[in-house]
């Protein structure tokens, strides 16, 4: 199938060249800078070394809140959260009166940056670690066209030709099913994708990886630069197989503990109900998902609804400020025109704390049980650098402030040829 004459692709406002070389973006969930560098003075990750000191070795700012599904979905569609409308894991409903997890296709506001390749003829090829980005990062793609791919490697052992464009992956891939809770989940995602590029030769490909060690390790630690000396591995392979190859992150990942090892955290429910009386504030924390044994649903930002027509905001915005921990707090309209968020899938106030705390509702409403090393979270202004590597070249307009959702105008419109 050849991809229209057109020399370019248009979406959501933003114009991408069409490939003419098969073309690779990775999202290295939770990847902080430093655990590529520590890795590389280890001497673990020479082809890492090798791209960043002959391609391009860059850093860009996150989408905010810096967690998983708000940077995949800005980075698939090239836009932030008040764009596509992702803007958070999780999120209160007003009009159904319910809390709702947001992983499902049907909140996706915007088409995605492979759905507008693939109605142009394009083969696309989507691999995700964990099942809950599946349906939005793959939404638009005709599985039955023969030119798309979309499945996650938690739930690798179900792909079918009919609903993922692919079948049998365990036993092409060559690996077994990895557990959701383990590096596997990541190097699953990279062994499929060196055996989609090598097989299928697809025009674009995305891989999104899970952060299941960044939460556990710091850089340079002997988990952390194992992992990474990993994913070198297949990124020597990528390389290799010919395709334009561009890596970045959907956030980054700091220490959030005391140092007793116990987690930092702020619990902004229970000090709400001090202030204000039991449950005339509700507290959320998008950063809640179904795999909270990585987090304990503990990140650097929470957004807070009050009942329609309650006056609270502004008074609370001055006492919320010189909390301890605190690094804003700000009404909805502010957050919004900071953070480019979508006003209706967040609260009357945004708090974000600082660099090492954690938000929390309740105490007793977070089950830690699950975390056997201290805490690693992320979500704030503190989590949003990530890095950006290129196999090739790259040419940025100067004084350009790069974002993490601009890699795919980086991968395709400037990389050097």
């Amino acid at each position: 199938m050849n991809i229209q004459r057109t020399p370019t692709v248009s979406v959501n406002g933003r114009d991408y060249r069409v490939p003419k070389t098969p073309t690779v973006v990775v999202c290295i969930d939770g990847s902080e800078p430093g655990y590529i560098e520590r890795a590389i003075e280890a001497g673990l990750a020479p082809n890492f070394s090798r791209l960043m000191a002959n391609g391009a070795n860059l850093t860009a700012l996150s989408a905010m809140p810096s967690f998983t599904n708000p940077n995949n979905m800005s980075i698939i569609t090239g836009r932030p959260p008040a764009v596509h409308g992702i803007a958070g894991n999780y999120f209160y409903d007003r009009a159904s009166g319910k809390e709702v997890m947001m992983n499902d296709a049907s909140f996706l506001r915007a088409p995605t940056i492979m759905q507008a390749f693939h109605d142009v003829g394009a083969k696309v090829a989507v691999v995700t670690a964990k099942d809950k980005l599946r349906a939005m990062l793959g939404k638009g793609l005709d599985m039955a066209s023969g030119r798309a791919i979309a499945f996650s490697s938690e739930r690798a052992d179900k792909a079918t030709m009919a609903e993922n464009g692919i079948g049998d992956v365990l036993a092409r891939v060559g690996m077994p099913l990895p557990e959701v809770y383990s590096a596997d989940l990541s190097e699953f995602v990279f062994a499929a994708g060196v055996s989609i590029l090598r097989r299928e030769r697809p025009d674009l490909m995305y891989l999104s990886t899970t952060d299941y060690v960044q939460h556990k390790a710091a850089p340079g630690s002997d988990m952390a630069n194992a992992f990474y000396a990993m994913m070198d591995r297949y990124v020597g392979e990528l390389d290799a197989a010919g395709a334009v190859l561009v890596m970045t992150a959907d956030h980054g990942m700091n220490n959030k503990h005391l140092p007793n090892d116990e987690p930092d955290v702020l619990y902004l429910q229970t000090l709400l109900d001090e202030w204000l009386g039991p449950g005339k504030a509700r507290v959320i924390l998008p950063i809640t998902d179904p795999y909270v044994v990585h987090h304990g649903a503990l990140g650097s930002f929470a957004t807070i609804y009050f009942p329609a027509g309650a006056d609270e905001v502004d008074a609370l915005l001055g006492r919320l400020a010189p909390v301890e921990g605190v690094d804003v707090a700000m009404s909805a309209a502010e957050a919004c025109a900071r953070f480019e968020l979508p006003a209706d899938r967040i609260g009357d106030i945004v708090v974000v704390s600082k660099i090492h705390k954690v938000l929390g509702t309740s105490r007793e409403r977070h089950d830690l049980s699950g975390l056997t090393e201290p805490l690693r979270s992320h979500g704030g202004i503190t989590e949003q650098v990530v890095p950006m590597i290129a196999n090739r070249k790259v040419t940025l307009p100067e004084g350009h402030a790069l974002r993490n959702f601009d890699v795919f105008d980086v991968t395709l419109n400037r990389v050097e040829a």
